[in-house]
């Protein structure tokens, strides 16, 4: 079970990183030339503001699935803390369980408002280009948050201690100050 759990983990890491990356890369050089030109010749690139909305539903929806696999997304820990250990595990295997389920249902409603959006055949105003490829992302993050929720769930079920995810143990989540 637990290759299986790390084949998946793995294979949707390499996918969600990729997309990030690229995402955030494209934006800055959008950015970049638009300023160049707005600034150094007088003219904006048309598509810039599109591209960059396109490029944040992407970082958004993937980036949440890179945030579940390390632990990073937002918890509520007040009633979570005042539990024993094993009031901890039983809790956070509900928590995993349920917001997978959530995760993958909301995953198959969006592929329905994709092909909706595909069915109309609805174009961005700048680009003139399909939005239903872009919006696309959109189950793909859902669904590989639900998966990662799921992984933890699985890990919850088969191993010892409470995990976060499938790398991250409860206690070993790094925190951040604000």
């Amino acid at each position: 079970m637990k290759t299986l759990l790390l084949a998946l983990s793995k294979g949707t890491e390499l996918i969600e990183k990729t997309v990030i990356i690229l995402a955030i890369l494209l934006m800055m050089l959008n950015s970049t030339a638009n300023a160049i030109g707005r600034y150094g010749f007088g003219k904006s690139l048309f598509f810039s503001e599109e591209l960059n909305q396109f490029l944040i539903v992407a970082v958004t929806f993937v980036g949440f699935a890179y945030a579940v696999r390390k632990g990073r997304n937002i918890r509520m820990t007040a009633a979570y803390d005042t539990l024993p250990p094993r009031g901890r595990k039983m809790l956070m295997m509900l928590i995993t369980f349920t917001t997978s389920a959530l995760l993958l249902f909301l995953a198959y409603q969006a592929v329905f408002y994709v092909l909706e959006i595909k069915a109309v055949n609805r174009l961005s105003p700048a680009l003139q280009f399909p939005v239903y490829i872009i919006y696309a992302v959109i189950p793909v993050g859902l669904a590989m948050a639900g998966l990662q929720y799921l992984i933890a769930f699985l890990m919850n079920l088969t191993h010892e201690g409470t995990w976060l995810s499938y790398e991250i143990k409860d206690g070993e989540a790094e925190e951040i100050g604000v």
